[in-house]
């Protein structure tokens, strides 16, 4: 387990990178772990016991979808009811310093928002909010999970685990009486807004992501493996363009021969140490 130690020469050389701002964050979910929500991977890199939705099977299996929507139900109040910790926090107040030029989440807890950051880019979409793939209505997913509830008043499990994408692990035999809830406006299936695993993010989303790195003069990289192309992918750009890429992880990640600074400790010491430094500095 890592401690709250975090390398002052580190530290250091972090804030000297920060200090002139034009920052984009890319955050991972390294970053909410201590808001109480997992991660995929943990600081071995080895990637947990957890099978995420395929789109795919989302599409075609009705018995799947059952299995995922009884999940969700149980899974997302975790994620709605946790708070920010001082990563999120601290990312904000970096924000409010006038550093960043954005941030940009691979996570879709809605974390980095109610920490009051206001230039986030959800690149994999939010649990707070459900889309009908007939349609296109969108509705809000408290508003959702309220006819779950008056349709399931009778559903009892045993949750074994939480898992970062907002469901939990549940017994295939508690799954047979959970009734699944259509779109209001045209019956269509629903799916929450976020991009499942072989679902591919909206191109003109990933290029305004791109975009807003090209308007960055540092690239910092804050709980996330890189173990996925979506985000790793901003990682190579930034090395191609010559952008200057720090990473702040539990454990190593994909990107570190990319970086021009790697720095191993939990995020929300980290972060502290990292605005205290620059209050310091400029004091």
């Amino acid at each position: 387990m890592h401690s709250a130690w975090v390398d002052g020469d580190g530290l250091s050389k972090l804030a000297e990178l920060t200090a002139p701002g034009g920052v984009m964050v890319l955050s991972g979910a390294g970053i909410s772990t201590e808001s109480g929500i997992p991660d995929y991977r943990g600081p071995t890199g080895a990637q947990r016991r957890h099978s995420p939705m395929l789109f795919q099977t989302f599409i075609a299996d009705a018995a799947a979808r059952r299995r995922y929507w009884a999940r969700s139900y149980l899974g997302w109040r975790r994620i709605a009811h946790a708070v920010p910790n001082d990563g999120h926090v601290m990312v904000a107040r970096l924000e409010t310093l006038g550093l960043l030029t954005g941030v940009v989440t691979q996570n879709v807890d809605g974390l980095h928002q109610a920490a009051g950051s206001r230039l986030v880019t959800d690149l994999h979409g939010n649990l707070s909010r459900v889309g009908c793939l007939s349609c296109g209505a969108r509705t809000s997913r408290r508003s959702l999970d309220d006819r779950l509830r008056s349709a399931n008043a009778g559903f009892m499990a045993t949750v074994t685990a939480i898992n970062p994408d907002g469901d939990v692990d549940l017994a295939d035999d508690q799954l047979d009486e959970f009734t699944v809830v259509d779109c209001v406006e045209c019956g269509g299936l629903l799916k929450p807004d976020v991009i499942f695993f072989g679902e591919n993010v909206p191109p003109s989303r990933v290029q305004s992501c791109y975009e807003l790195l090209e308007r960055s003069r540092l690239l910092l990289v804050l709980g996330s493996s890189l173990t996925v192309m979506s985000g790793y992918r901003f990682v190579r750009r930034a090395a191609t363009d010559g952008t200057p890429v720090a990473i702040v992880n539990c454990g190593a990640t994909r990107g570190d021969n990319d970086a021009v600074l790697t720095l191993d400790a939990p995020l929300g010491a980290a972060l502290r140490g990292l605005v205290s430094t620059l209050a310091a500095v400029s004091a």
